[in-house]
């Protein structure tokens, strides 16, 4: 009666575990493809946004001093006074100067190479280089989207 008892319990088979993996694999690697795409746009928009505060910052460093640094100062004066500037009144970044998403530093140039006299910040996108399309694209200052 024992064995008769244990034959009737059913139990999961391997061909059903391994279908439920299957399905849980397929769900996890869709939604994980979502998920990627979204951590994508995130950097952009936090490249657009770090390029905004220090848009921001470089016009607070024009009223004190009068001009906008040059390509050769950088960005660095944002944060360190540079020589023979007298009325320097920084930090204009509360902190350091941040990369873009992707881990590079951002370009500047002053006057911009495109928009004349204007300063332009760029970051080169996910792949670092000029040019590219999509995430590759280039983001920068003058353009916003």
């Amino acid at each position: 009666m024992r064995k008769r008892r244990r034959a009737n319990q059913a139990g999961v088979t391997l061909i059903e575990m391994l279908v439920v993996v299957t399905i849980i694999a397929l769900f996890a690697g869709l939604v994980g493809l979502r998920m990627w795409k979204q951590a994508d746009k995130a950097r952009v928009t936090a490249a657009r946004s770090q390029i905004n505060t220090l848009m921001a910052a470089l016009s607070t460093y024009k009223m004190d001093t009068g001009q906008f640094p040059t390509t050769e100062q950088g960005l660095q004066v944002l944060r360190t006074a540079p020589q023979g500037v007298p009325n320097w009144a920084g930090p204009y970044l509360e902190r350091e100067l941040p990369n873009d998403p992707w881990g590079n530093p951002y370009i500047y140039h002053y006057p911009s190479e495109t928009q004349g006299d204007e300063p332009e910040i760029i970051s080169l996108g996910a792949d670092g280089q000029p040019g590219g399309d999509g995430i590759n694209a280039d983001i920068v200052s003058w353009k916003s989207q």
